[in-house]
């Protein structure tokens, strides 16, 4: 066969269309004009072989500078991180991998208990109540936190760190604009929210105050502080944060955050080039009426034996439309999979001396670079990121990183112009002593 993707032959077409008693394709288009039908070629290649087309395809891929050839110190969101061998044993299950939507439960078990160990996990790691199934990921999570807290709150108005990653700024503003909520920022100072500028901005107007935990410049924000604030003007307190970063720092929950969200990508999910990946939304019990998404609960069939199921579903495809809290209708459940099984197979112990691995490393790179006369932009603790001053363009630096088999930081200048020549370092588990040490010599070398 010429397609084997593609697997119609010229008689089955025949047979189509003298099943519904028309001659050819022309006349099954007949109805539409002939000026508006599109006629000639279209301007793409030629097909080739599948052969062929896998040579090529694969020459293409070769350009990328992937993780197993380069070393890397990228992070802004997503992050190289150690991946347990047996995330990929487990996602490859059939009935895991083509698994999509577990209405029936009489035949989802599986399924509905590996996105509820999701829902408890996250529970543990930020502190909350209630988790939902996942969301598509930390950005659109974050979005949808931010409706949920105009909706609860009957407000208009959201402030937001100006620390939060630009990225998810972004999509809360796209989400905004079409419910007329306003999204006003919060500048930062030193690398972390302006609290002076928070208690100024913060009004009874506002519907939530929203941070990240550790921030985009990975420093870690005052949480105890930004809660009073919100919490005096009954606003919710809303926070991304990454989950790896809780196995060490003190969870959102405790400081009394109403919702928590974030992107799991650090637990056993590969960078891929941006995604997919797997939001998490965790919230406390009062508003567990309103998560958007799904939620996986624990019960007992009539024989008394545990079961799931799913339930308080708050989207317009099960309650009337007005009365929706999101029109979000899916999951990331084998990414919410794949972060479960991480997260096992680490264990409480294990994800702990990840995460403070992630934070020695990056100390002993910060100590580094400042002993190789390089400017750290700001004080404080941080988790695996910090920011570097350079003397010359980020992305001329990063070039001729790439040609000596090294990935460098984010370009901070791409979102503000006031990080010119500013680089967002990375530091994971993964990075070696011997890569940290190549890469500061190199930075050294190239910045001189």
């Amino acid at each position: 066969m010429k397609h084997r993707y593609l697997p119609l032959t010229e008689s089955d077409k025949t047979a189509m269309l003298e099943s519904i008693g028309v001659s050819s394709i022309d006349e099954l288009f007949s109805d539409i004009p002939e000026k508006v039908r599109f006629a000639g070629e279209y301007n793409i290649k030629p097909a080739k072989s599948e052969t062929a087309l896998m040579k090529e395809l694969t020459k293409m891929a070769a350009k990328n500078a992937d993780l197993k050839m380069n070393t890397s110190f990228i992070g802004a969101g997503v992050y190289d991180h150690y991946i347990p061998v047996i995330v990929d044993h487990v996602l490859s299950r059939s009935e895991f991998y083509t698994a999509y939507t577990p209405y029936q439960p009489e035949i989802s078990q599986g399924e509905l208990q590996a996105i509820f160990e999701f829902q408890t996990m996250i529970c543990e790691l930020t502190g909350m109540e209630v988790a939902n199934s996942s969301m598509y990921d930390g950005g659109t999570a974050l979005a949808e936190a931010a409706m949920l807290s105009a909706g609860h709150t009957r407000r208009k108005k959201v402030l937001i760190s100006s620390a939060v990653h630009p990225e998810y700024k972004d999509v809360v503003k796209s989400y905004a604009k079409g419910q007329y909520i306003d999204v006003v920022e919060v500048p930062h100072k030193d690398g972390v929210t302006d609290l002076e500028a928070l208690k100024d901005m913060a009004s009874e107007e506002v519907a939530a105050v929203i941070v990240q935990y550790p921030n985009f410049f990975g420093s870690i924000e005052s949480m105890k502080e930004i809660e009073a604030i919100a919490h005096e003007n009954k606003s919710l307190f809303v926070v991304s944060s990454n989950p790896l970063a809780l196995g060490a720092l003190t969870p959102p929950g405790k400081f009394g955050a109403d919702i928590v969200t974030g992107d799991a990508q650090p637990f056993g999910i590969p960078t891929a080039f941006g995604g997919p990946h797997c939001g998490y939304f965790a919230v406390s019990g009062k508003l567990m009426r309103k998560v958007p998404g799904r939620l996986v609960g624990q019960t007992k069939d009539d024989q008394g034996r545990r079961g799931f199921v799913l339930t308080l579903q708050a989207r317009e495809q099960h309650i009337r439309r007005d009365k929706a809290t999101s029109n979000i209708c899916s999951n990331q459940a084998l990414n919410a999979l794949a972060a479960s099984v991480a997260m096992t197979a680490l264990g409480k112990k294990g994800v702990r001396e990840m995460a403070v691995a992630n934070i020695q490393k990056a100390h002993y790179a910060k100590k580094a670079f400042k002993e190789n006369g390089f400017e750290i932009a700001f004080d404080g603790p941080t988790f695996n990121e910090f920011v570097v001053k350079l003397n010359k363009p980020v992305k001329e630096v990063n070039q001729m990183l790439l040609e000596k088999g090294i990935i460098g930081g984010y370009d901070l200048g791409r979102d503000d112009s006031n990080f010119e020549n500013h680089m967002l370092v990375a530091i994971t588990e993964l990075r070696t002593k011997e890569e940290i040490d190549t890469f500061v010599k190199e930075m050294g070398d190239i910045n001189a």
